[in-house]
């Protein structure tokens, strides 16, 4: 039997459901991010067609939110475990957090550094594909 939940309540998601990226971020981070993705696509639609080509390589370099979250998580747990080893032991501390938080990011969805960097304009593979697919799209039209 599935859990109730609701995306302003993360940590209410059952086992069974993990949570988009999209549903744990604030209705007006969403707004802002669809936004300016639909001004980069009009923008961008509008231009050459050696501009569009240019953002398309843009866009398949830009960093998602998984990749930032886990190349983040992996430099605190790494510097965690240096200062643990080298400076004091209670460093160690650090590396478990961020594997909880990963953890839980695996399981729920969510995890405290989504709202952050989402805030900070990081997007989901998927937005950043719609955008990508819209100028293919234009390339095709004359």
């Amino acid at each position: 039997m599935s859990t109730a939940f609701s995306p302003a309540d993360p940590s209410a998601a059952s086992a069974d459901r993990v949570l988009s990226v999209s549903e744990v971020s604030g209705v007006q981070v969403n707004r802002g991010i669809d936004r300016t993705t639909d001004s980069n696509i009009e923008r961008y639609a509008n231009g050459t067609r050696a501009e569009i080509h240019e953002r398309i390589h843009a866009l398949d370099r830009e960093w998602d939110i998984e990749r930032a979250l886990g190349v983040n998580a992996t430099t605190l747990a790494l510097t965690g475990l240096v200062l643990g080893a080298a400076v004091d032991r209670r460093w160690l501390v650090l590396p478990g957090f961020v594997l909880a938080f990963l953890l839980q990011h695996g399981l729920q969805g969510w995890c405290p550094p989504v709202p952050v960097l989402r805030r900070m304009g990081f997007r989901t593979r998927e937005e950043i594909d719609r955008e990508k697919y819209a100028l293919k799209s234009a390339l095709e039209w004359p």
